[in-house]
């Protein structure tokens, strides 16, 4: 099956080293390290892309251009109309540096059994990836234009700690967000579908109705987008671990027996009386009684982008795209060959361009929402 992948804003991916690596190993590290984060790299797939010329400075502006009203005037014999202007938004966008690495010393060099310049690269490379996705993922998730998914017995939600377990997405949430975007013109990313970006735990909810349509049933099978496991109507779906999850004070929040055998220092722990539950006096490291001692806990709120074409744009500084480091024994103050490294560093940002050709869906899983962990 051909894939099709959306090309990825990693530009003049590079290995820098002032030692001996051969230009062999360079391309073979560089391509390592490409290869662990591309598949990281969800969000920045549909995303439009500018890059900052080098020495350009650290920010760059973005233009939206407004759509023209419709000229229903009739035009008069010898007469030139007003004619139109532009009107522009322009929104600025600032770049930042982020990196990370792994000292590697001569001893381990030595001793290990497997190349561990290959095997920090590799481990590298996942971290950049979901690094710069997480990047992207946290600005495109704070857009305004929000559905929350309804309870069991349809009754409406209007806010994230207004949810509850029976919140699951389902078809007709779907059908809405696409609506929205087609009531405001809004493109598909290929042109006629629009791309939803869905963590496993929400598309379980969603694969399990009827009009659901697996890739392999697509009239054209061979152009489906990477990461892509089916679609409803006009929505694609690209299924991600990496999609947005919300647990923290901004979600419902439940009650859960405390799994802790003494009681830790800083955190609450609450009584249950009948229906309602008060917080506990506890001393810090005394044993738990069993069955007796609760804790609050978040209800996770899974966030699914439903996105057209041109909602959002990343930004990146040429030449600092993505950069393979590689430093050998002896390279710098190493008087006794004793340290190497291996690292990773990028320049990047992201930024909403069209709120109104972005949806994000917030729904809550009855299997999986007592249980997962914000990300």
């Amino acid at each position: 099956m051909k894939m099709r992948n959306i090309e990825l804003c990693l530009f003049d991916t590079q290995t820098t080293d002032k030692a001996s690596l051969s230009a062999e190993m360079k391309t073979f590290y560089e391509n390592t390290l490409i290869d662990m984060a591309e598949p990281k790299l969800v969000h920045d797939r549909f995303a439009d892309k500018y890059p900052i010329p080098k020495n350009g400075g650290k920010t760059i502006e973005l233009r939206k251009y407004s759509s023209l009203a419709k000229a229903t005037t009739p035009l008069v014999e010898g007469v030139t109309p007003a004619g139109n202007s532009l009107s522009v938004t322009a929104k600025t966008a600032t770049v930042n540096q982020y990196g990370d690495y792994i000292k590697l010393s001569d001893m381990l060099e030595l001793t290990a059994i497997d190349n561990n310049v290959v095997q920090s690269t590799k481990l590298l490379g996942s971290q950049s990836g979901r690094t710069l996705d997480t990047i992207t993922r946290e600005i495109v998730n704070a857009g305004t234009n929000v559905i929350y998914a309804p309870k069991s017995d349809n009754t409406e939600v209007l806010s994230r700690d207004m949810l509850d377990k029976s919140c699951a997405l389902s078809v007709d949430t779907i059908f809405r967000a696409a609506a929205q975007l087609e009531s405001m013109n809004a493109d598909g990313i290929d042109g006629e579908s629009y791309v939803a970006l869905i963590h496993p735990y929400a598309a379980y909810e969603l694969m399990k109705s009827a009009e659901w349509v697996d890739i392999h049933k697509y009239a054209d099978p061979e152009s489906v987008f990477k990461g892509e496991i089916g679609s409803i109507g006009n929505v694609r779906f690209v299924k991600s671990t990496e999609a947005k999850i919300f647990a923290d004070e901004s979600c419902p929040q439940f009650y859960q027996l405390t799994s802790d055998a003494n009681f830790l220092e800083g955190k609450d722990y609450y009584k249950k009386s009948g229906d309602s539950y008060t917080k506990a006096t506890v001393t810090a490291g005394s044993a738990v009684s069993t069955n007796e001692y609760y804790e609050k806990k978040a209800l996770a709120v899974f966030s699914t982008l439903v996105i057209g074409a041109h909602a959002y744009a990343v930004t990146e500084v040429s030449g600092g795209g993505l950069q393979h480091i590689v430093k050998q024994l002896g390279y710098g103050d190493d008087p006794l060959n004793q340290r190497a490294s291996v690292g990773w560093k990028a320049v990047r940002t992201a930024e909403i361009l069209s709120d109104e050709y972005m949806v994000r869906i917030e729904s809550c899983s009855p299997v999986y929402s007592e249980k997962t962990a914000a990300n």
